[in-house]
Protein backbone atom coordinates (compact mmCIF):
# COMPACT_ATOMS: atom_id res chain seq x y z
CA UNK A 1 0.00 0.00 0.00
CA UNK A 2 1.14 3.45 -1.06
CA UNK A 3 0.61 6.89 0.88
CA UNK A 4 -0.73 9.02 -1.89
CA UNK A 5 -1.55 12.95 -1.75
CA UNK A 6 -4.37 13.82 -3.52
CA UNK A 7 -5.21 18.03 -3.47
CA UNK A 8 -8.11 19.05 -3.77
CA UNK A 9 -8.90 21.89 -5.81
CA UNK A 10 -11.88 24.33 -5.79
CA UNK A 11 -13.35 28.09 -6.73
CA UNK A 12 -14.66 29.23 -3.65
CA UNK A 13 -17.73 32.03 -3.38
CA UNK A 14 -16.10 35.07 -3.67
CA UNK A 15 -17.70 37.56 -6.59
CA UNK A 16 -17.17 38.29 -9.24
CA UNK A 17 -14.01 36.88 -9.04
CA UNK A 18 -13.50 33.86 -7.75
CA UNK A 19 -10.67 32.41 -6.15
CA UNK A 20 -8.52 28.75 -5.88
CA UNK A 21 -8.68 26.59 -2.48
CA UNK A 22 -6.96 23.52 -2.02
CA UNK A 23 -6.27 21.09 0.77
CA UNK A 24 -4.64 17.79 0.60
CA UNK A 25 -6.13 14.53 1.33
CA UNK A 26 -3.36 11.51 2.14
CA UNK A 27 -4.97 8.30 1.07
CA UNK A 28 -3.55 4.53 1.10
CA UNK A 29 -4.15 2.69 -2.07
CA UNK A 30 -2.89 -0.29 -3.92
CA UNK A 31 -1.71 0.28 -7.89
CA UNK A 32 -3.07 3.60 -7.15
CA UNK A 33 -4.05 4.16 -11.16
CA UNK A 34 -4.81 8.00 -10.96
CA UNK A 35 -8.26 8.19 -12.25
CA UNK A 36 -11.50 9.44 -11.47
CA UNK A 37 -12.76 6.43 -10.59
CA UNK A 38 -10.79 5.89 -7.92
CA UNK A 39 -12.01 9.03 -6.44
CA UNK A 40 -14.16 10.07 -3.41
CA UNK A 41 -16.17 13.15 -2.76
CA UNK A 42 -14.80 15.11 0.16
CA UNK A 43 -15.87 18.17 1.90
CA UNK A 44 -15.01 21.56 3.73
CA UNK A 45 -15.64 24.39 5.49
CA UNK A 46 -17.99 26.44 3.24
CA UNK A 47 -18.72 29.42 5.91
CA UNK A 48 -15.07 29.82 5.61
CA UNK A 49 -15.15 30.49 1.79
CA UNK A 50 -18.65 32.13 1.52
CA UNK A 51 -20.87 29.20 0.04
CA UNK A 52 -22.48 28.12 3.01
CA UNK A 53 -23.86 29.67 6.58
CA UNK A 54 -22.03 29.17 9.87
CA UNK A 55 -25.45 27.06 10.88
CA UNK A 56 -25.06 24.91 7.88
CA UNK A 57 -21.30 24.80 6.57
CA UNK A 58 -20.63 21.43 5.13
CA UNK A 59 -19.90 21.88 0.75
CA UNK A 60 -19.45 19.07 -1.28
CA UNK A 61 -16.46 18.57 -3.81
CA UNK A 62 -16.81 16.49 -6.71
CA UNK A 63 -13.49 15.01 -8.48
CA UNK A 64 -13.96 15.76 -12.26
CA UNK A 65 -10.45 15.69 -13.63
CA UNK A 66 -6.89 14.26 -12.29
CA UNK A 67 -3.42 15.20 -13.07
CA UNK A 68 -0.02 14.22 -11.72
CA UNK A 69 1.68 16.92 -9.50
CA UNK A 70 4.87 16.59 -10.56
CA UNK A 71 6.13 19.04 -7.97
CA UNK A 72 5.22 16.00 -5.36
CA UNK A 73 6.26 12.66 -4.24
CA UNK A 74 3.18 10.39 -5.04
CA UNK A 75 1.02 13.50 -5.17
CA UNK A 76 -1.91 14.37 -7.46
CA UNK A 77 -3.87 17.61 -8.71
CA UNK A 78 -7.68 16.80 -8.37
CA UNK A 79 -9.80 19.82 -9.88
CA UNK A 80 -13.37 19.76 -8.35
CA UNK A 81 -16.67 21.23 -8.82
CA UNK A 82 -18.94 22.31 -5.30
CA UNK A 83 -21.65 20.73 -4.66
CA UNK A 84 -24.36 21.40 -1.83
CA UNK A 85 -24.75 18.97 0.89
CA UNK A 86 -27.85 17.41 -1.31
CA UNK A 87 -25.59 16.90 -4.40
CA UNK A 88 -26.75 19.96 -6.58
CA UNK A 89 -24.43 22.30 -7.92
CA UNK A 90 -23.31 25.15 -5.78
CA UNK A 91 -23.96 28.34 -7.83
CA UNK A 92 -20.54 29.50 -7.33
CA UNK A 93 -20.15 25.80 -9.71
CA UNK A 94 -19.59 27.48 -13.00
CA UNK A 95 -18.34 24.28 -14.79
CA UNK A 96 -22.18 22.56 -13.92
CA UNK A 97 -23.16 24.95 -16.49
CA UNK A 98 -21.52 24.13 -19.48
CA UNK A 99 -23.51 22.64 -22.19
CA UNK A 100 -21.09 20.55 -24.22
CA UNK A 101 -21.84 17.42 -23.09
CA UNK A 102 -20.24 15.58 -26.42
CA UNK A 103 -17.37 17.67 -26.70
CA UNK A 104 -18.13 19.34 -29.86
CA UNK A 105 -16.53 22.15 -28.98
CA UNK A 106 -12.93 22.92 -28.64
CA UNK A 107 -11.27 26.18 -26.36
CA UNK A 108 -7.82 27.42 -26.87
CA UNK A 109 -7.35 30.15 -24.56
CA UNK A 110 -4.01 32.91 -24.13
CA UNK A 111 -3.93 33.39 -20.63
CA UNK A 112 -1.94 36.63 -19.44
CA UNK A 113 -1.07 37.95 -16.60
CA UNK A 114 1.44 40.14 -14.59
CA UNK A 115 4.85 38.42 -12.34
CA UNK A 116 3.88 40.87 -9.30
CA UNK A 117 7.51 41.22 -6.55
CA UNK A 118 6.22 40.67 -3.55
CA UNK A 119 8.61 43.49 -1.57
CA UNK A 120 7.77 46.34 -4.37
CA UNK A 121 4.53 45.21 -5.03
CA UNK A 122 5.27 45.95 -8.48
CA UNK A 123 5.17 44.25 -11.80
CA UNK A 124 9.12 42.73 -12.31
CA UNK A 125 11.38 45.19 -14.03
CA UNK A 126 9.39 48.44 -12.48
CA UNK A 127 11.51 50.22 -10.33
CA UNK A 128 10.53 51.93 -7.12
CA UNK A 129 8.93 55.26 -7.50
CA UNK A 130 9.06 55.02 -11.22
CA UNK A 131 8.77 53.79 -14.72
CA UNK A 132 11.16 51.28 -16.87
CA UNK A 133 10.98 52.33 -20.29
CA UNK A 134 8.15 52.33 -22.36
CA UNK A 135 6.46 49.18 -23.47
CA UNK A 136 7.67 48.12 -27.24
CA UNK A 137 10.86 46.29 -26.10
CA UNK A 138 9.51 43.61 -23.48
CA UNK A 139 6.93 41.68 -26.21
CA UNK A 140 8.59 38.51 -27.01
CA UNK A 141 12.31 40.24 -25.69
CA UNK A 142 15.43 38.23 -24.73
CA UNK A 143 17.85 39.85 -23.03
CA UNK A 144 17.88 40.99 -19.16
CA UNK A 145 17.62 44.29 -19.81
CA UNK A 146 14.09 44.00 -20.90
CA UNK A 147 13.01 40.26 -19.64
CA UNK A 148 11.99 39.57 -16.39
CA UNK A 149 10.98 36.52 -14.71
CA UNK A 150 12.02 33.84 -17.64
CA UNK A 151 13.50 31.57 -15.10
CA UNK A 152 9.57 31.10 -13.39
CA UNK A 153 7.39 31.19 -16.62
CA UNK A 154 9.90 28.07 -18.17
CA UNK A 155 9.79 25.74 -14.87
CA UNK A 156 6.14 26.52 -14.52
CA UNK A 157 5.90 25.51 -18.53
CA UNK A 158 7.72 22.57 -17.74
CA UNK A 159 5.19 21.65 -14.53
CA UNK A 160 2.38 22.24 -16.94
CA UNK A 161 3.71 19.44 -19.21
CA UNK A 162 4.56 16.92 -16.67
CA UNK A 163 1.78 17.13 -15.30
CA UNK A 164 0.14 16.12 -18.58
CA UNK A 165 -1.51 20.12 -19.50
CA UNK A 166 -2.00 20.14 -23.29
CA UNK A 167 0.22 23.13 -22.63
CA UNK A 168 1.33 24.99 -26.39
CA UNK A 169 3.24 27.84 -25.62
CA UNK A 170 4.45 30.82 -23.61
CA UNK A 171 5.51 34.58 -24.53
CA UNK A 172 6.63 37.86 -22.89
CA UNK A 173 3.51 40.16 -23.24
CA UNK A 174 4.09 43.82 -24.22
CA UNK A 175 4.47 45.51 -20.78
CA UNK A 176 7.56 44.84 -18.41
CA UNK A 177 6.67 41.42 -16.36
CA UNK A 178 3.75 40.34 -17.97
CA UNK A 179 3.46 37.33 -19.64
CA UNK A 180 1.32 34.80 -21.45
CA UNK A 181 0.57 31.15 -21.79
CA UNK A 182 -1.79 28.88 -23.69
CA UNK A 183 -3.44 25.51 -23.48
CA UNK A 184 -5.77 23.95 -25.95
CA UNK A 185 -9.00 21.50 -24.99
CA UNK A 186 -11.07 19.16 -27.04
CA UNK A 187 -13.52 20.20 -24.83
CA UNK A 188 -15.45 23.03 -22.92
CA UNK A 189 -15.06 21.44 -19.31
CA UNK A 190 -11.53 20.02 -20.01
CA UNK A 191 -10.22 23.65 -21.22
CA UNK A 192 -11.59 25.05 -18.63
CA UNK A 193 -10.23 22.37 -15.87
CA UNK A 194 -6.72 23.16 -17.76
CA UNK A 195 -6.66 26.10 -17.18
CA UNK A 196 -7.60 26.07 -13.59
CA UNK A 197 -4.99 23.55 -12.85
CA UNK A 198 -2.49 25.72 -14.89
CA UNK A 199 -3.25 28.25 -12.79
CA UNK A 200 -2.51 26.21 -9.53
CA UNK A 201 0.78 25.36 -10.63
CA UNK A 202 1.58 28.89 -11.17
CA UNK A 203 0.35 30.67 -8.21
CA UNK A 204 1.89 27.37 -6.04
CA UNK A 205 5.08 28.11 -7.50
CA UNK A 206 5.41 31.77 -6.91
CA UNK A 207 5.15 30.91 -3.07
CA UNK A 208 9.00 29.83 -3.59
CA UNK A 209 10.34 32.86 -5.61
CA UNK A 210 9.23 35.56 -3.53
CA UNK A 211 6.48 36.76 -6.02
CA UNK A 212 2.67 36.49 -6.84
CA UNK A 213 0.64 36.62 -9.87
CA UNK A 214 -2.02 39.31 -10.61
CA UNK A 215 -4.61 38.20 -13.06
CA UNK A 216 -5.81 41.85 -12.96
CA UNK A 217 -6.94 43.21 -16.01
CA UNK A 218 -5.59 46.56 -15.45
CA UNK A 219 -2.87 46.36 -12.69
CA UNK A 220 -1.83 49.12 -12.85
CA UNK A 221 -4.66 51.53 -13.30
CA UNK A 222 -6.88 52.58 -15.57
CA UNK A 223 -5.08 55.92 -17.05
CA UNK A 224 -1.97 53.84 -16.86
CA UNK A 225 -0.66 53.57 -21.11
CA UNK A 226 0.41 49.74 -20.70
CA UNK A 227 -1.21 47.02 -22.34
CA UNK A 228 -4.22 45.03 -19.81
CA UNK A 229 -4.30 41.45 -19.49
CA UNK A 230 -6.80 39.22 -21.40
CA UNK A 231 -7.46 36.02 -21.45
CA UNK A 232 -8.28 35.55 -25.35
CA UNK A 233 -11.12 32.35 -25.98
CA UNK A 234 -9.99 30.48 -29.27
CA UNK A 235 -13.24 28.32 -29.88
CA UNK A 236 -14.56 26.01 -32.96
CA UNK A 237 -17.25 23.46 -33.01
CA UNK A 238 -18.01 21.10 -35.78
CA UNK A 239 -19.72 23.38 -38.18
CA UNK A 240 -16.83 26.51 -37.59
CA UNK A 241 -14.58 23.70 -38.47
CA UNK A 242 -16.06 22.59 -41.28
CA UNK A 243 -18.85 24.66 -43.05
CA UNK A 244 -16.66 26.43 -45.76
CA UNK A 245 -19.31 29.21 -45.78
CA UNK A 246 -18.68 33.26 -45.02
CA UNK A 247 -22.25 33.59 -44.89
CA UNK A 248 -22.49 31.27 -41.44
CA UNK A 249 -19.70 32.81 -39.69
CA UNK A 250 -21.10 36.15 -40.37
CA UNK A 251 -24.12 34.62 -38.81
CA UNK A 252 -22.50 33.01 -35.67
CA UNK A 253 -20.66 36.34 -35.06
CA UNK A 254 -23.72 38.36 -35.58
CA UNK A 255 -25.50 35.93 -33.41
CA UNK A 256 -23.30 37.84 -30.18
CA UNK A 257 -24.45 41.13 -31.07
CA UNK A 258 -27.29 41.53 -29.10
CA UNK A 259 -25.53 39.36 -25.98
CA UNK A 260 -22.94 41.71 -25.41
CA UNK A 261 -23.59 43.12 -21.84
CA UNK A 262 -24.63 39.02 -21.16
CA UNK A 263 -20.97 38.11 -21.89
CA UNK A 264 -18.91 41.44 -20.44
CA UNK A 265 -21.06 39.90 -17.13
CA UNK A 266 -18.91 37.03 -17.26
CA UNK A 267 -15.55 38.05 -18.72
CA UNK A 268 -13.81 39.11 -15.70
CA UNK A 269 -13.92 41.79 -13.23
CA UNK A 270 -12.66 45.97 -14.17
CA UNK A 271 -12.73 44.28 -18.07
CA UNK A 272 -13.96 47.90 -18.21
CA UNK A 273 -10.57 49.32 -17.25
CA UNK A 274 -9.11 47.23 -20.37
CA UNK A 275 -11.41 46.95 -22.77
CA UNK A 276 -11.50 51.09 -24.06
CA UNK A 277 -10.75 50.67 -27.89
CA UNK A 278 -6.73 51.37 -27.32
CA UNK A 279 -4.31 48.80 -27.04
CA UNK A 280 -5.40 46.21 -28.91
CA UNK A 281 -9.06 46.04 -27.51
CA UNK A 282 -12.27 46.74 -28.63
CA UNK A 283 -14.82 49.16 -26.97
CA UNK A 284 -16.71 47.47 -23.88
CA UNK A 285 -19.72 49.31 -25.17
CA UNK A 286 -19.46 48.26 -28.63
CA UNK A 287 -19.49 44.90 -30.98
CA UNK A 288 -17.21 44.22 -33.90
CA UNK A 289 -15.80 41.38 -35.66
CA UNK A 290 -13.26 41.67 -38.70
CA UNK A 291 -10.78 39.60 -40.39
CA UNK A 292 -7.35 39.57 -38.39
CA UNK A 293 -8.30 42.52 -36.82
CA UNK A 294 -6.80 42.23 -33.56
CA UNK A 295 -8.81 45.74 -32.05
CA UNK A 296 -12.24 44.03 -33.26
CA UNK A 297 -14.33 41.76 -30.35
CA UNK A 298 -14.17 38.85 -32.49
CA UNK A 299 -10.71 38.65 -35.10
CA UNK A 300 -11.60 36.19 -37.30
CA UNK A 301 -8.49 34.30 -38.12
CA UNK A 302 -6.56 35.20 -41.54
CA UNK A 303 -5.63 31.18 -41.63
CA UNK A 304 -9.49 30.23 -41.13
CA UNK A 305 -10.28 32.14 -44.51
CA UNK A 306 -7.28 31.12 -46.06
CA UNK A 307 -8.89 27.58 -45.57
CA UNK A 308 -11.80 28.22 -47.17
CA UNK A 309 -14.10 29.30 -43.67
CA UNK A 310 -12.75 26.06 -41.72
CA UNK A 311 -10.99 26.84 -38.91
CA UNK A 312 -12.38 29.11 -35.83
CA UNK A 313 -13.21 32.44 -34.03
CA UNK A 314 -11.27 34.49 -31.23
CA UNK A 315 -13.30 36.25 -28.67
CA UNK A 316 -10.92 38.76 -27.60
CA UNK A 317 -12.62 40.28 -24.74
CA UNK A 318 -12.38 38.43 -21.99
CA UNK A 319 -10.52 39.76 -19.18
CA UNK A 320 -7.25 37.54 -17.79
CA UNK A 321 -9.04 37.15 -14.16
CA UNK A 322 -12.45 35.69 -16.07
CA UNK A 323 -13.68 31.96 -15.06
CA UNK A 324 -13.02 30.08 -18.16
CA UNK A 325 -16.28 27.92 -16.85
CA UNK A 326 -18.13 30.52 -17.51
CA UNK A 327 -16.64 32.35 -20.32
CA UNK A 328 -17.23 29.00 -22.40
CA UNK A 329 -20.45 28.31 -21.22
CA UNK A 330 -21.50 31.88 -22.41
CA UNK A 331 -19.99 31.51 -26.16
CA UNK A 332 -21.09 27.92 -26.32
CA UNK A 333 -25.28 29.06 -25.57
CA UNK A 334 -24.60 31.91 -28.31
CA UNK A 335 -23.10 30.03 -31.00
CA UNK A 336 -26.16 27.67 -30.34
CA UNK A 337 -28.51 30.51 -30.76
CA UNK A 338 -27.23 31.19 -34.11
CA UNK A 339 -30.18 31.15 -37.28
CA UNK A 340 -27.74 28.47 -38.84
CA UNK A 341 -30.32 26.57 -41.77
Amino acid sequence: MAKIKLEYIWLDGYFPTQNMRSKTKVEEHENFQGTIEELDNWSFDGSSTRQASGGSSDCLLKPVAIYPDPARRNGYLVMTEVLNADGTPHVSNGRATIEDEDDDFWFGFEQEYFIMDTRTQLPLGFPIGGYPAPQGMYYCSVGGKNTHGRLLVEEHADLCIDAGLNFEGINQEVASGQWEFQLFAKGAKKAGDEIWIARYLLDRLTEKHGYYIDYHPKPLGKDMDWNGSGMHANFSNSVLRTCGSKETYEKICEAFRPVVKEHIAVYGEFNDQRLTGDHETASIHDFSYGISDRGASIRIPIITVEKGWKGWLEDRRPASNGDPYKIAGRIIKTVKSANIS
